[in-house]
Order: structure tokens, then C-alpha cells, then sequence
């Protein structure tokens, strides 16, 4: 038996809600992403930045995988 796909329409109204706060979240979370790698030198990133720019394009795994791997950590500035 085939199950049929809902429409937006059947669909309550907090599934609906949660369904754009996650749209909202990826958005977001992508364009800080790509941001991120326009504005950072390439010696800061690991590999280049268009295979940074096209992995971010995966669903929340892209961005997240940019930000915990993606850049080289700067060592903290240890001026008085």
C-alpha cells in the first residue's frame, strides 16, 4: 500500500510552523556559511573554498561541516 503524500494544506498548523522555522534556520545557517568563506583568505580554510561552497549547499550537514572543519583555527592574540 502506497502512502499518499500530504499537501501543504493537510498538513496541522505546528507541523507547518516547525516546517518554516527550519526552512528559516537552513537559510541562515547557510548564508553565514557562505559568507563566512567570502570573507575569509583561503590560507584560513582547509581545501578550497568553491568545495567549501558547493558541501554547504548539503542541508544544515554542509554549513555545520564548514564551521567545525572547514576553517583553520587562528590563534588567539596574546597582546596587553
Amino acid at each position: 500500500m502506497k502512502k499518499k503524500k500530504k499537501a501543504w494544506k493537510d498538513l496541522p498548523p505546528a507541523a507547518r510552523i516547525a516546517t518554516v522555522i527550519l526552512g528559516a534556520a537552513q537559510l541562515a545557517f547557510l548564508a553565514a556559511a557562505q559568507r563566512d568563506i567570502s570573507r575569509r583568505p583561503a590560507d584560513q580554510i582547509r581545501g578550497s573554498k568553491t568545495l567549501w561552497r558547493v558541501v554547504t549547499l548539503v542541508n544544515f550537514i554542509g554549513p555545520g561541516s564548514y564551521f567545525a572543519f572547514g576553517r583553520k583555527r587562528l590563534p588567539l592574540p596574546t597582546g596587553k
